[in-house]
């Protein structure tokens, strides 16, 4: 049997954590050659490169970066072991989110609170990305849970099962001045509108460009976002209107001093949990997916 050497192993997780040899040099105290060394080793026990080089950076590959989400866990745990012996920790739940980077992070939040609530200590642990790359991960088991806007689609190659959390009606909001102006003859005001929306992956999008083409409506699209929280940052200084989930209204009047335009009728937002157990199993996951469909989307 082959053995991880978990000296490289820690080595690769270093400079990858720091961005370089050099700056992984200074916080290990080893030289340049040494280090360099002790990655190739693990590159070659790997039978992988872990790493694009380049003159200027280092840039983790693909495999580079499952190893360096594997490395993250294995110290993660590692940490957690040596605190729950010496009594300065509690050995309680960890609990891994993969966020899709198109969900509200309102909404992300909201559905994440309650593990805050179970009687056991929880660690959360939250990554962002691609929905795509967060599946792969889910996979992989290097997630719990994955938070996202749409189901799992028949053509994505992943064993996984679909929960759903709950839907939201979804408005248009903007700036008061824009409010102002377009509350008039809403929803014909919005056909030259500088409207902001989310990029064309997301199912919000879709369903935004569908409402105003069956009404025949081409508002002049100013920005597309992936970031939802950025979109709303644009919106505060009138660049444009937004769609959002009605239940977010509060949090963006207050949030982003921003109104209520008007509903889109008809327009639907719903919030999944994907994973890899058809009857979940992971008691702080349960506990998000009740406590979001009992209280959170009751609207």
């Amino acid at each position: 049997m082959d053995w991880l050497n978990y000296h490289h192993l820690y080595y690769f997780w270093v400079i990858a954590r720091t961005g370089s040899i050099k700056r992984a040099t200074q916080e290990l105290h080893l030289t340049q050659p040494t280090l360099s060394a002790q990655l190739r080793c693990l590159e070659d026990s790997l039978g992988a490169a872990l790493f694009h080089r380049s003159s200027r950076s280092l840039v983790l590959t693909e495999i580079g970066r499952v190893a360096f989400q594997y490395a993250e866990e294995i110290f993660a745990l590692g940490q957690d072991l040596r605190q729950a012996i010496s009594g300065k920790g509690d050995a309680g739940l960890r609990l891994q989110v993969g966020i899709a980077d198109v969900l509200p992070k309102l909404i992300a939040q909201q559905i994440l609170l309650p593990v805050y609530q179970l009687q056991t200590p929880v660690r959360l642990i939250c990554r962002e990305d691609r929905q795509e790359r967060l599946l792969a991960d889910l996979a992989l088991h290097a997630l719990d849970v994955v938070l996202t806007d749409a189901p799992l689609g028949q053509t994505v190659k992943v064993r996984a099962f679909n929960h759903l959390l709950g839907e939201s009606p979804v408005a248009l909001f903007g700036t008061s001045v824009l409010a102002k102006k377009l509350r008039k003859q809403f929803p014909q005001s919005l056909a030259e509108a500088p409207l902001l929306l989310p990029t064309e992956n997301t199912m919000l999008r879709r369903s935004v460009e569908q409402w105003l083409a069956e009404r025949g409506l081409s508002p002049h699209v100013v920005g597309e976002f992936e970031d939802s929280a950025l979109m709303k940052s644009f919106g505060r200084v009138g660049i444009g209107v937004f769609a959002a989930p009605l239940l977010m209204a509060g949090a963006i009047v207050s949030q982003y001093d921003c109104e209520m335009i008007g509903p889109l009728d008809g327009v639907i937002e719903r919030f999944y949990a994907i994973s890899v157990e058809r009857r979940i199993k992971h008691p702080a996951v349960a506990a998000i997916c009740q406590a979001a469909r009992q209280n959170l989307f009751t609207m």
